[in-house]
């Protein structure tokens, strides 16, 4: 490939790394400018969930540019939009009234974390501190920054960030010290908490139990705290359920939506709040709107490519689909069997694992490592430092999940060999 001025998310373009040159998709799979079929264990970053170019949401999609491609969304509407929101409201708990549009999941977040504040400034309650779990990532923007871990990740835009309280995580054992650090950030009067039910993605893959995300919510209700579930990743079926909050019997205040929104096919995403919380913005006073838009929020084609998805969670067996793939994981999760191996976890679609190495952490060595060797079985897997996982379109077949479970095995099995060297 010849010389690029792209500059890649996420990509260290001084290790001069290949970059393979993607021609098309087509359900679990990718391919390649030179002829390769690479399986997409990943989702393509989580977002792929009924396979890579569904005919129905491409058939949306086509059918939607013929009619309205963009219009501003401020003070204007447009029925993908209208449409999207009542499915949204119908299919989501009842309690989330209103949808508020944006384009990632970083916005959404953003967009819940104002919401949040401007629900408190304009009830006259100084009430400014946010909450955020240790080890949790929300996105890349300021705002999301500054609730997600500090590290690596935004050490050279620190004088950006904006303070938080860092709640520990819920490790097996210590739950209680996680409930107690958060009673005590309630009782002194935070705004609100924001929260990955069940499952932190990027901080690597952890998990904790139901029953601590419905004790962590029923302290944030005991002391007025909104609740902000971020389920860009967890949601739309990732962890087992429509929604991770579903297995607590949790109801956020504030719920964010994004990457399988659309199937994955194009940006979107939504801020779902409660009553109360559009009520404090809504007045005859033009001081208290809701201060926030961007200029695609509620792109009439990508609110098109959500409905489809929408129509497919609603006429086709996708929770079905979505317990087989968890089965088909489990086993093959199971069988694993290296020395190397630990810290087998599962969550619905999703499996991880850590390979032992010295150097831990998303800077480790062996990600790099790993990243290549996957590369080269025609893989994309994208470890997390140590650590790698798998979660795939639903629609993925069994001989593609054995060669994702196969080049796992290979892979410590040829780390130990370079070990011993």
């Amino acid at each position: 490939m010849t010389h690029s001025p792209v500059w890649h998310p996420f990509t260290q373009h001084g290790l001069g790394e290949p970059i393979p040159l993607v021609t098309h998709g087509e359900g679990a799979a990718l391919y390649t400018q030179d002829g390769r079929r690479i399986v997409d264990a990943i989702s393509s970053w989580w977002v792929t969930t009924h396979g890579h170019r569904n005919p129905r949401i491409m058939a949306a999609i086509a059918a939607q540019t013929q009619k309205l491609d963009q219009i501003i969304f401020a003070g204007w509407t447009h029925e993908p939009a209208e449409a999207l929101a009542r499915g949204l409201t119908a299919m989501l708990p009842p309690a989330l009234t209103r949808v508020f549009y944006s384009d990632s999941g970083s916005t959404s977040v953003e967009v819940a974390l104002k919401m949040a504040l401007g629900f408190w400034a304009n009830r006259g309650e100084a009430r400014h501190r946010i909450l955020v779990l240790e080890h949790s990532y929300h996105g890349d923007t300021i705002g999301a920054m500054s609730v997600g871990a500090r590290g690596v990740f935004n050490r050279a835009y620190a004088p950006l960030l904006f303070d938080v309280g860092t709640i520990p995580f819920p490790a097996t054992g210590h739950e209680q010290t996680t409930l107690d650090a958060l009673e005590a950030e309630c009782r002194a009067g935070a705004a609100a908490f924001i929260v990955e039910p069940l499952l932190l993605g990027a901080g690597g893959m952890l998990i904790y139990p139901p029953e601590t995300l419905a004790a962590m919510r029923a302290i944030c209700a005991a002391h007025d705290v909104l609740f902000i579930a971020d389920e860009v990743m967890t949601g739309w079926g990732r962890t087992g359920t429509l929604l991770a909050c579903e297995q607590a019997g949790v109801v956020p205040d504030i719920l964010c939506l994004s990457k399988g929104l659309t199937g994955g096919a194009i940006p979107l995403a939504v801020t779902l709040a409660t009553e109360p919380i559009y009520a404090a913005h809504c007045s005859q006073d033009r001081a208290t709107m809701f201060f926030h838009s961007s200029s695609y929020t509620a792109n009439p084609i990508a609110c098109a490519a959500a409905l489809a998805n929408l129509e497919i969670w609603r006429d086709e067996p996708v929770a079905e689909r979505i317990a087989d793939l968890s089965r088909r994981q489990a086993a093959r999760l199971a069988a694993l069997d290296h020395p190397a191996i630990g810290g087998k976890r599962q969550l619905g679609t999703i499996t991880a694992l850590d390979i032992a190495d010295p150097d831990t952490g998303y800077l480790s060595t062996l990600g790099p490592r790993l990243l290549g060797f996957f590369r080269e079985r025609d893989l994309l897997l994208r470890p997390l430092g140590n650590t790698v996982y798998v979660m795939p379109p639903y629609c993925i077949d069994d001989a593609d999940l054995d060669a994702i479970y196969a080049a796992i095995g290979d892979a410590c099995a040829m780390l130990a060999v370079r070990q011993t060297d």
